[in-house]
């Protein structure tokens, strides 16, 4: 096994303050009911607290009905309004029955003005009814690994049956922030919706107040019901790392998200671990002469702070001799990435050159077996020689 350690070059290329969330734990409980920071690509929990409590999510919920419209649907394709999705308690952008606007017109409507006639119009579109839509988006967000949410509506408007938690929706934003589309349009401060033929075009400004107020804020929902409190999933890029905060029932949800998001980006580095194009692995083949050359195929970043960068080690192990013929793209072994001794990441090594025997090679192995062979039964004929009768008929035998 060969053992590669890069700590000293990942602390080299960072500079961090010494993470505190201890401290802000304390302050958590009284801001809001339950509240987590997580970094999106690699989902690790920065920060958290009371994270698991099932609590009501209002129209944050919009998030997921926006994933699984993004996901599954041409943003481009004409909807016409149903009469039923018209006049939908809460917000609204008072669509028209019968006017006709796309998909993607009416997800600016869901998510910058939080429009729950939009939600339902979709939802409606996607499933043909609020109870099937209802079923995919449990069964999408059980497939993000949101294990303690229910979803019965598109919008969040009240029911005791519909609750997630702070770290189910986090899940669920992180999902959501890697797609483009979904990403663009939570991140608009403003859109304009062409009239579809209620006789005049919408121009939408986004609720979402952190847009305009946070360094680096790029999304995503808030949300208000008096049964769920004021609710807020935010989201910030900065450095090449996006982070999530979600504040649930909590008075001062900006100023809330701001402070945890803050913290974060003090206490964390979005760090490249591994350089899958600076890594190449030699591996000894049954052909002496010849050998694999071995790489992985995707970098790896992680979410570090300068203590946890000095703790990264990093381990390949590729099992040699390797028996010819070898082809480009077969497995040669496995990477590992350890913080300590918690395995973050593995990834397989593939070769990037093809090895064959050639008939040199072959011929080569067939006089080395042959010159074994020779010398096997000249050292049993001097063992002969040299036995008594009896040991030399027994070594014949």
């Amino acid at each position: 096994m060969k053992k590669f350690f890069c700590a000293a070059l990942i602390a080299a290329t960072f500079v961090f303050t010494m993470p505190a969330f201890a401290a802000a734990k304390a302050d958590a409980q009284a801001a809001s009911s339950a509240e987590i920071v997580v970094e999106a690509e690699s989902g690790r929990v920065l920060y958290e607290a009371n994270a698991d409590e099932r609590l009501p999510m209002a129209s944050t919920t919009k998030i997921l009905t926006a994933l699984i419209i993004v996901e599954d649907c041409d943003l481009d394709a004409v909807v016409t309004v149903p009469d039923a999705c018209v006049g939908i308690e809460g917000s609204s952008i008072y669509l028209v029955a019968g006017e006709r606007l796309t998909v993607r017109d009416l997800l600016y409507g869901l998510m910058l003005r939080s429009g729950n006639d939009c939600a339902e119009t979709l939802a409606v579109y996607h499933s043909g009814s609020i109870g099937k839509f209802a079923e995919c988006m449990n069964e999408r967000a059980l497939s993000l690994g949101a294990k303690n949410s229910h979803f019965v509506n598109p919008h969040g408007l009240p029911d005791p049956e519909h609750y997630t938690t702070a770290r189910d929706l986090g899940k669920i934003a992180c999902k959501a922030m890697q797609n483009a589309a979904f990403k663009e349009i939570v991140s608009s401060r403003t859109a304009v919706v062409p009239d579809g033929g209620c006789g005049y075009a919408r121009t939408l400004v986004n609720k979402n107040k952190f847009l305009y107020n946070f360094d680096g804020a790029n999304g995503v929902k808030t949300g208000f019901t008096k049964a769920a409190g004021r609710c807020l999933v935010a989201s910030a890029e900065r450095d090449g790392m996006q982070l999530i905060s979600v504040v649930l029932n909590c008075g001062p949800m900006y100023e809330r998200c701001g402070e945890l998001l803050e913290k974060a980006f003090s206490d964390y580095s979005y760090c490249k671990i591994f350089d899958a194009a600076a890594n190449k692995y030699e591996v000894k083949t049954d052909v002496g002469h010849k050998i694999c050359i071995g790489a992985c195929r995707k970098d790896i970043f992680y979410p570090l702070t300068q203590a946890e960068a000095e703790n990264i080690r990093i381990e390949a192990d590729c099992p040699s001799p390797r028996k010819l013929p070898v082809n480009e793209g077969d497995k040669l072994g496995i990477l590992r990435v350890y913080l300590e001794n918690q395995l973050l990441f593995s990834q397989k090594i593939y070769s990037i050159n093809s090895v064959e025997k050639s008939w040199t090679d072959i011929l080569r192995e067939l006089a080395r077996k042959f010159a074994r062979s020779e010398e096997e039964c000249a050292s049993i004929n001097i063992l002969r020689q040299a036995a008594s009768p009896a040991a030399a008929r027994a070594i014949s035998s």
